[in-house]
């Protein structure tokens, strides 16, 4: 064996080692989830009760306090963020807006109801939750884990009071304060903007969102190989042929979002609310992407595509996480620059929220991107044109 077939054979071990270490990076985000500062609305419309010999009670308003003053284990961050609204119906609509991942709603006659319990005629208290599922399944599924929890204690602390009421006048209990007391908090979740049956269980734009990204990577090298060379000309025709580049990759983008959405239907069998819209966005968000990915090559070339096969690794785990739920080194560093998250984002109101195309923050992100990246490539026929009298000049001084 010769020197240079052993190194070759001492290196690849280290070369493995090597590629095992970097993708295992891309494992980090979706180890050790957990939520941090996630926003639930909490809405308390609890009216009271007027007890004899005693201070008017509210326990909607004891309940907010002690949530919000739940302790946090020393340097972490709390698991969720209590934002107090003025009413079910903001928060409803602050559901619909992304703002909060659930809502708790504690209706006008909790109080009177829970002094109930200690009466002939007992009626159980009820606490309305509502997940916003549309938003992030995972995310919404941990903020009502969240809520359950919080209610069970609260059941146990009043089951407790009662109880022990009850025992310090030596009473009994009928029947129907036992039965009261065995949920004495009921609990009604509504889940709202519905992910529904056939969405992949709420993943729907993060399954669509790597076909189109590897196909907008394939057609950025296919069409940069194809109008390559004629590129390499006088700055005039350069930019000519960076023109009909574009619209030749704007062309591919309507035949891809069309194509896509209908794949994506008819055959992997996804719900598609509105088959047009959804298209169309694709369309969209494939021609940014593509722009994106053009602007590098043609100044990288070929090379340039590694970096977003790298893009395509490491953002992709992120996209299912709510950024709440990513360690904070992800959350403020890596996400907020990944081009993808727009697609996802614009994806899950045309799926979940029952919003048509408009102009909203993704297609306005995609639009920018996608100006920024024609911008850029339109550039290197600067580049070109330079190159190509420098060619000239060196030709005619020889």
């Amino acid at each position: 064996m010769q020197a240079k077939e052993k190194k070759l054979v001492l290196l690849a071990p280290v070369i493995a080692l090597l590629i095992v270490f970097v993708f295992s990076l891309t494992l980090f985000p979706s180890v050790q989830v957990k939520p941090r500062q996630l926003p639930i609305a909490v809405v308390n419309e609890d009216q009271g009760v007027e007890i004899s010999g005693q201070p008017k009670l509210n326990m909607g308003e004891t309940i907010v306090e002690t949530i919000r003053q739940a302790p946090t284990a020393p340097g972490e961050e709390p698991a969720v963020e209590w934002v107090v609204v003025k009413d079910e119906d903001a928060a409803r609509q602050g559901l619909n807006d992304k703002d909060y991942y659930a809502a708790l709603v504690i209706p006008q006659d909790f109080s009177a109801k829970q002094a109930s319990l200690r009466t002939p005629s007992p009626s159980s208290p009820e606490l309305r939750i509502y997940l916003n599922q549309g938003l992030n399944a995972a995310a919404a599924t941990a903020a009502g884990q969240v809520l359950n929890g919080v209610v069970d204690t609260l059941s146990e602390k009043i089951r407790a009071q009662v109880l022990d009421a009850f025992q310090a006048q030596g009473a009994t209990l009928s029947p129907d304060q036992a039965a009261a007391l065995a949920v004495p908090i009921a609990k009604k979740v509504t889940n709202v903007n519905e992910i529904g049956t056939k969405s992949a269980n709420g993943n729907a734009p993060i399954s669509l969102f790597q076909p189109l990204w590897m196909a907008s990577m394939a057609c950025s090298a296919v069409l940069f190989l194809a109008f390559g060379k004629s590129a390499a000309s006088d700055r005039k025709r350069s930019l000519a042929t960076k023109l009909v580049h574009i619209g030749a990759g704007a062309v591919v983008a309507l035949l891809v979002g069309f194509g896509f959405a209908w794949i994506a239907e008819a055959m992997i069998g996804l719900a598609i609310p509105q088959f047009v819209d959804t298209a169309l966005f694709l369309a969209l968000a494939f021609f940014s992407f593509f722009l994106l990915i053009t602007a590098v090559v043609s100044w990288l070339g070929l090379k340039g595509i590694a970096v977003f096969a790298l893009m395509l690794f490491f953002g992709a785990p992120l996209l299912a996480l709510a950024p709440e739920m990513m360690s904070p080194f992800y959350r403020d560093w890596i996400h907020p620059w990944l081009p993808m998250r727009f697609m996802v984002d614009g994806l899950r109101e045309l799926f979940f929220f029952g919003k048509g195309l408009s102009w909203n923050h993704a297609v306005a992100a995609l639009t920018w991107i996608g100006a920024g990246g024609a911008a850029v490539t339109l550039a290197s026929a600067l580049k070109s044109g330079a190159a190509e009298k420098r060619r000239r000049q060196d030709s005619a001084f020889r």
